[in-house]
């Protein structure tokens, strides 16, 4: 995937937000519009992490449809979205670093609380941590301080979850995460991974 589909994406993305329709969303206070999330990030062979980030309800739009069984009430929503997480190879003791990311979640929910979600974070960073590293400098030798390298890094991701609306643990998620970093030895390099953990609001 290269940088000008992450670019188209990330256009996509937004008209879909500028276009969708708002639940007077002005009348919610901020921390009711904002879920937290805490869980575990990596692919589980040589890359393990935890991951915290959070999301704020930018947009909202309810489909209500009238069915024999009752009313059916599907739940579209656009938010903002920022995530961290901090990684290493635990058997190694290498691949350590740290990454992040913001931007934006289309959320679709059904009407017994299961989601499918897709993210699109065009800016996004990956920071690697070295271990012990000297440098020498003229005639001296001394400890590089936090040695490693920065990485340009966005990412695309699809959900699913589950709704618990009503209680603080507001939600479980599962999420599939395609990133990449650049510039590397190869120019581009992909990474994948996945995410699971919890929502919650304070």
């Amino acid at each position: 995937m290269n940088l000008k589909l992450i670019r188209t994406l990330s256009v996509f993305m937004l008209t879909i937000s500028v276009l969708h329709g708002q639940e007077s969303l002005h009348q919610i206070s901020f921390m009711d519009r904002t879920e937290f999330k805490v869980g575990y990030d990596g692919n589980l062979i040589w890359n393990n992490g935890i991951s915290v980030g959070g999301e704020y309800l930018w947009k909202e739009k309810f489909n209500v449809k009238e069915r024999r069984k009752g009313t059916k009430t599907i739940t579209k929503q656009v938010l903002f979205n920022v995530n961290g997480v901090l990684s290493t190879n635990f058997s190694s003791q290498t691949d350590t670093g740290f990454s992040g990311w913001f931007g934006l979640i289309w959320r679709r929910t059904n009407p017994k609380g299961r989601q499918f979600s897709l993210g699109i974070n065009p800016l996004g960073f990956y920071r690697s941590y070295l271990p012990e590293t000297y440098e020498v400098k003229g005639d001296k030798v001394r400890k590089v301080f936090l040695a490693g390298r920065t990485f340009y890094s966005p990412s695309i991701t699809i959900g699913f979850g589950k709704d618990r609306p009503g209680k603080k643990l507001s939600g479980r998620y599962i999420n599939f995460n395609f990133a990449i970093k650049t510039p590397n030895n190869a120019g581009l390099t992909p990474y994948l991974s996945f995410s699971y953990g919890y929502r919650f609001k304070l």
